[in-house]
C-alpha cells in the first residue's frame, strides 16, 4: 500500500483528518502557515513537518490539501514553493478545498503537464465529522485514479463517491451548501415560531424530529442554537465563501437559486452582528438577537 503523504492544511478540518491517517500507519509529512500548529500536531500524533508545500510534495506518493479558498489553493500549489515545483511524476494530488470548479479544472491541467494526477474532492460533514472519521466526500476525476484514493479518503469518511470528472466533486458541494443554507433557515425561522408561539422549543423538537421535518441540522444544532451558542462548527464567513461560488455557477448553468440568494443575504446580515465565525446555525440569532 502507499503510505507517505502529504497533507497541507492544518485548520480545524485538515488537523484531524491527518490525523487520522497516522493513527492508520500512513507516513505523513504536514505543512501548515502557522508553524505552532505543525508543532502540535507533531507532538499529537507523530510524524514530519515541513518548512513549505514544495518540500512536504517532495517525497510525497499522495499530496492532500485542505486550505480555506481559491486563493490559498493556488498558493500552496504555484510558485517556487508550491506543490507543483518539486511533485514527481505518478503522484496523486488530491484537493479537499471546498473551491470554484474552474480552478480544479486548472490543477488537473497543470498536474497533467508534471505527468500527475488530480481530483477534487470537497468534504461535507464540519468539524464534528472530521474528528470522528466520518465526513461525506464528493469526488471528481478519473475513475482509476478514484480507485487508488478511495482507501485513503476513507480513513477518515464514511461515504466517499465520484461524481463525474474533475470539477464534479465541487459542484456537487455547491448542491449541498445550497441545500444547507435553506434547511437552516427554516429551522431558525420554526425555532423562533416556536417560542413566539409560547411553546417549550425543545419539546417541539422532541416530536418533529420523528416526522418529515426531521434533519441533521435539527438533530445535531437545534439545542446549540437555542441556547444562542454559536462558537463551533462551520464559520459564517465559510459558508459565504461557498454559496458564492454556487451563486457564481448558477449564472453559467442558467439556474435559478431565489432561497440561496437570500439566505445569502441573511449571512451577510449576521457578519455584520459579529458573526464572521459563528457557526451556520446562527441564521437564528437574526431573528431572536441576544
Amino acid at each position: 500500500m502507499d503510505r507517505r503523504v502529504a497533507f497541507i492544511g492544518l485548520g480545524v478540518m485538515g488537523f484531524p483528518m491527518a490525523g487520522w491517517l497516522a493513527k492508520h500507519g500512513y507516513l505523513v509529512t504536514v505543512y501548515n502557515r502557522t508553524t505552532s500548529v505543525m508543532q502540535t500536531w507533531i507532538d499529537t500524533y507523530g510524524g514530519n513537518t515541513a518548512l513549505t508545500p514544495a518540500e512536504a510534495a517532495k517525497n510525497a506518493e499522495f499530496v492532500l490539501i485542505c486550505v480555506g479558498n481559491d486563493n490559498d489553493v493556488r498558493e500552496v500549489m504555484f510558485g517556487e514553493n508550491g506543490v507543483f515545483s518539486t511533485v514527481v511524476q505518478g503522484t496523486v494530488i488530491i484537493d479537499h478545498t471546498t473551491t470554484s470548479a474552474n480552478l480544479s479544472e486548472q490543477l488537473a491541467a497543470e498536474a497533467l503537464q508534471h505527468e500527475c494526477h488530480f481530483m477534487d474532492a470537497p468534504v461535507s460533514g464540519g468539524q464534528q465529522g472530521a474528528e470522528n472519521g466520518e465526513l461525506t466526500v464528493m469526488c471528481g476525476g478519473d475513475q482509476k485514479i478514484f480507485e487508488r484514493v478511495s482507501a485513503i479518503i476513507r480513513v477518515y469518511a464514511k461515504a466517499v463517491t465520484l461524481l463525474g470528472p474533475v470539477g464534479s466533486g465541487q459542484l456537487c458541494k455547491m448542491v449541498n451548501q445550497i441545500c444547507i443554507a435553506g434547511v437552516v433557515q427554516g429551522l431558525a425561522e420554526g425555532l423562533n415560531f416556536a417560542r413566539k408561539a409560547g411553546l417549550d422549543a425543545h419539546q417541539v423538537v422532541d416530536v418533529i424530529s420523528q416526522g418529515a421535518a426531521q434533519s441533521w441540522q435539527m438533530e445535531h444544532r437545534y439545542q446549540t442554537m437555542l441556547a444562542g451558542d454559536y462558537e463551533h462548527g462551520f464559520a459564517v464567513q465559510w459558508m459565504r465563501k461557498d454559496l458564492a461560488f454556487a451563486l457564481e455557477e448558477a449564472k453559467r448553468n442558467g439556474s435559478v437559486l431565489p432561497v440561496t440568494q437570500l439566505v445569502d443575504q441573511f449571512y451577510a446580515e449576521i457578519q455584520d452582528m459579529g458573526g464572521d465565525r459563528w457557526d451556520t446555525s446562527s441564521l437564528l440569532a437574526r431573528l431572536a438577537p441576544k
